[in-house]
């Protein structure tokens, strides 16, 4: 059985590692837990909250649904 010659890498290793590294320094770095769920989070916007709860964006999106319900059930209930 003969052997198969080594193919070269398409791309350079040293522009693949560029890219690595570019894509590494756009993630958000984590700040603080969730007060909630206690998963590591963010601030939004690179600010605190207003009332100064860190949630994660689960949470925060549960919070929000959860205010929408309740002036929905308020409306309805006038």
């Amino acid at each position: 059985m003969k052997k198969k010659p080594i193919a070269e890498p398409i791309i350079s290793p040293e522009i693949l590692e560029m890219a690595k590294k570019s894509v590494e320094s756009e993630k958000p770095v984590p700040t603080g837990h969730c007060a909630v769920c206690g998963a590591s989070t963010t601030t939004p916007s690179g600010r605190q909250a207003a009332d100064d709860e860190i949630l994660c964006w689960v949470c925060r999106r549960l919070k929000i649904s959860a205010w929408r319900d309740s002036d929905q059930q308020i409306s309805a209930q006038e």
